[in-house]
C-alpha cells in the first residue's frame, strides 16, 4: 500500500512497513503521511526514506494481516517492487493489458531470447562490439514478438510505450548522461595527464595499475551509489591513463566493472542495495552490514589476481604515448577536488544528479580558472562564416556548422545506448505482461526449489538467468525479487538472506555479460564520437566479449553465494533475526 507524502520531494511516495503489518501515519489534516521527524536517511537515486517511530500528536492507526494471510515474519507484506517502475503488480500480468500469445506464456520471452542469441552472435561468435548492431537486434526481436500475439496488436504495442516510460530505465539514463558530461570535462582539463604524473611519482606501474584502478572504482562507487557513473568516470579519464602507462587494456577495463560491481553491491545508496533491501522486508543498513563478509571475501581474491594478471599480461604500443607521459603534469589533479565534491555530495544524501552537477560546475571553473581547457572546449558552436557573435570565446569558424565540446560529446556518445536500454526494458514488460516471469515462477517454486540448499540456489541461478535477459541490473532485480521473496518465505529463509543473494548477482552479471549496460555503457565511452578510440587509436576499444573472464570481483561473488546456497555458510532463517521497521518510496 502506497500513500502521498505531500512534503517529500516531487513524485515519491512513502509508507511505513511495521514488522506487524502497514503503519499509517495521519497528520492533523487527514492527509495520510510520513511525519518529517521519521526521515531519518533519504537515498538520493530512488527517495527511499528510512523511519523509526512515528511523530509526537500523529494519530497512527495500525492494520493487521487478516487471517491466512502469510506475511514475512521479519517485515509487512513483501514488496514487489512496482514502485520503482518495473514489472507493477506481482508480475503476471494482470494488473495491466495481459497479452495472449500463441504458444503460451513461454512465447512472451521470445524477443529477449532472440536478442540475447543476437548478442551472443555479434559480440561472441563474430566478435563485433557494436552497441548500434544490439539496437537493431533488439528491434527485430521486438518486432518478432509482435507476430506471435493472438488477436489484436495493440495491447503488445502499448506494452512497448508502458516499458519504454518506466523510471528504473529513466534512472540509468540520467546517470550516463551527467556522468558523461562531468567525467568528459574532467578529461579536457588535463586529468588524465595529472594521473599520469601521479602513478609515475607513486611508482605506480603497468603491472598495478588494474589492481590500483579496481581498489579506487570501487570507493567511488560505494560513494557515490552507481556503479554505472563509476565507470564512466573510469573509463573516460582513469583507462587511458593506465593504457598509457602500459597496463593491458582489457585488464584494466575488467577491473573498473570489477569495481563498479562492489560499489553497486555494498553502497547503502546504490539503486540494487535500495531494491534488494526493501523487496525483502529487510532494513537497509542491517543488509550492508550482512553482506560486508562476502563483499571482502570475493574483493580480496580479485585484487591478488589483478595483481598477479597484471604481471603476466602486456599492455599496447600506443603513437605518441611517450611524448603524452613526459608532457604530464600535476595541475590536472586539481580535478581530485572536483570527484571529492561527487562523493562528499552523494554520500549526504543529495540527489545523484544534483551531486554531479555540483561537480560539474567546480570542474568547468577549475578549467577556465587553472587555463586548464578553453571556453570551446567544454562548449562549442562552430560556423561556417564569421558574424556578429564570432568574437565570443565559444563561437568557432570552421567547415562544417555544428555543436561540439565536452558536454556535448559527453552526452551524445550514450544515444545508441539509450535507446538499446528503453527497448530492452520493453521487452522485459513484454514479457510480464503476457505471463512469461509467471511461468518461470511457478516452474522454480514447483519443480526445483524443493529444499532449502535448492531454494537458495534457485534465487542465485533465477536471478543470473533474469539478468542475463534484462541487462540493466536494477531493473532485473525488481523483477526477480518478488519471485525470490515467495521462494525464501516458503522455506522461512531471513530476509538479509535474500537480499544478498539477491543484490551479489544482479549487480555481479550486470557488469559481465558482454550485452549488459555495466559493460556497455564503459564501450560506449570507448567507441562514441570523440571518444577513446578517435582520440588515441584503436587501441584504447575493447571488445565486451574480451573482458567476461577477467571481471574477478563479480565472478567470485557469484561463485560465493552458489559456496553459500550449497553449504549454508552464512544461511538464517526468519526467527534468527528480525529486521528494522522500514519505510519505502
Amino acid at each position: 500500500m502506497l500513500f502521498p507524502y505531500d512534503e517529500s520531494p516531487a513524485g515519491f511516495l512513502s509508507v511505513f512497513l511495521s514488522r506487524d503489518g502497514v503503519e499509517r501515519v495521519r497528520g492533523a489534516d487527514g492527509v495520510e503521511r510520513v511525519p518529517e521527524a521519521d526521515r531519518v536517511r533519504r537515498s538520493g537515486h530512488t527517495g527511499i526514506y528510512v523511519g523509526r517511530r512515528p511523530a509526537e500528536g500523529c494519530e497512527t492507526q495500525m492494520t493487521d494481516a487478516a487471517d491466512g494471510d502469510q506475511t514475512a515474519t521479519d517485515g509487512g507484506e513483501p514488496p514487489d517492487g512496482s514502485e520503482f517502475g518495473v514489472g507493477e503488480g506481482d508480475g503476471d500480468g494482470t494488473d495491466g493489458p495481459r497479452i495472449e500469445f500463441r504458444g503460451g506464456k513461454w512465447a512472451s520471452t521470445v524477443p529477449l531470447v532472440f536478442f540475447i542469441g543476437w548478442a551472443i552472435l555479434q559480440s561472441g561468435v563474430l566478435g563485433i562490439g557494436d552497441t548500434n548492431g544490439l539496437v537493431v537486434g533488439a528491434l527485430i526481436g521486438t518486432t518478432l514478438g509482435m507476430f506471435l500475439v493472438r488477436g489484436d496488436w495493440k495491447a503488445y504495442a502499448d506494452t512497448i510505450f508502458e516499458g519504454m516510460t518506466q523510471r528504473v530505465a529513466a534512472t540509468a539514463i540520467v546517470a550516463w548522461l551527467w556522468a558523461g558530461m562531468f567525467a568528459e570535462t574532467l578529461q579536457v582539463g588535463g586529468f588524465v595527464e595529472g594521473l599520469i604524473f601521479a602513478a609515475d611519482a607513486l611508482n605506480v606501474g603497468a603491472s598495478t595499475f588494474p589492481a590500483a584502478a579496481f581498489v579506487l572504482c570501487g570507493l567511488l562507487a560505494t560513494g557515490i551509489g552507481t556503479g554505472y557513473g563509476a565507470t564512466v568516470a573510469f573509463v573516460t579519464l582513469f583507462f587511458p591513463a593506465g593504457v598509457l602507462i602500459g597496463a593491458n587494456p582489457v585488464l584494466l577495463f575488467a577491473a573498473i566493472l570489477s569495481g563498479a560491481v562492489f560499489g553497486d553491491n555494498l553502497a547503502p545508496v546504490s539503486d540494487t542495495t535500495i531494491v534488494s533491501a526493501v523487496t525483502q522486508d529487510a532494513d537497509i543498513g542491517g543488509v550492508v552490514a550482512s553482506r560486508f563478509k562476502y563483499a571482502i571475501a570475493a574483493a580480496v581474491p580479485a585484487f591478488v589476481a589483478y595483481l598477479i594478471a597484471g604481471s603476466v599480461m602486456s599492455g599496447v604500443e600506443l603513437e605518441g604515448a611517450v611524448a603524452l607521459r613526459e608532457s604530464a603534469n600535476a595541475l590536472g589533479l586539481v580535478h581530485l577536488l572536483s570527484m571529492g565534491i561527487v562523493i562528499l555530495t552523494a554520500v549526504a544524501g543529495r540527489h545523484i544528479v544534483e551531486a554531479i552537477s555540483w561537480g560539474l560546475i567546480v570542474a568547468v571553473a577549475f578549467n577556465l580558472l587553472f587555463g586548464l581547457s578553453s571556453a570551446s572546449d567544454i562548449v562549442a558552436f562552430t560556423v561556417t562564416e564569421a558574424g556578429s557573435l564570432s568574437g565570443l570565446p565559444v563561437v568557432e569558424v570552421g567547415e562544417t556548422a555544428g555543436v561540439g565540446g565536452s558536454l556535448y560529446a559527453g552526452a551524445v556518445g550514450f544515444f545508441p545506448l539509450i535507446v538499446l536500454t528503453l527497448l530492452i526494458v520493453a521487452m522485459a514488460q513484454i514479457m510480464i505482461r503476457g505471463g512469461g516471469f509467471e511461468a518461470i515462477q511457478t516452474f522454480l517454486l514447483d519443480r526445483v526449489a524443493t529444499t532449502v540448499r535448492r531454494a537458495e540456489l534457485t534465487m542465485v541461478l533465477g536471478t543470473a538467468t533474469i539478468n542475463g535477459m534484462i541487462t540493466i541490473n536494477t531493473a532485473a532485480e525488481i523483477a526477480i525479487a518478488p519471485y525470490v521473496a515467495r521462494i525464501g518465505e516458503k522455506f522461512n529463509i531471513n530476509g538479509y538472506r535474500r537480499a544478498n543473494i539477491l543484490d551479489a548477482n544482479t549487480s555481479a552479471l550486470g557488469y559481465i555479460f558482454p550485452w549488459a549496460g555495466g559493460v556497455l555503457v564503459g564501450y560506449q565511452v570507448m567507441v562514441g564520437p570523440n571518444g577513446l578510440g578517435a582520440e588515441y587509436g584503436s587501441a584504447m576499444v575493447v571488445n565486451p566479449i574480451d573482458v567476461v573472464p577477467y571481471v574477478f570481483h563479480g565472478w567470485f561473488l557469484v561463485a560465493i553465494f552458489v559456496f553459500a546456497a550449497v553449504t549454508g555458510f552464512g544461511r538464517e532463517y526468519i526467527p534468527d533475526r528480525v529486521s528494522e521497521e522500514v519505510s519505502r518510496a
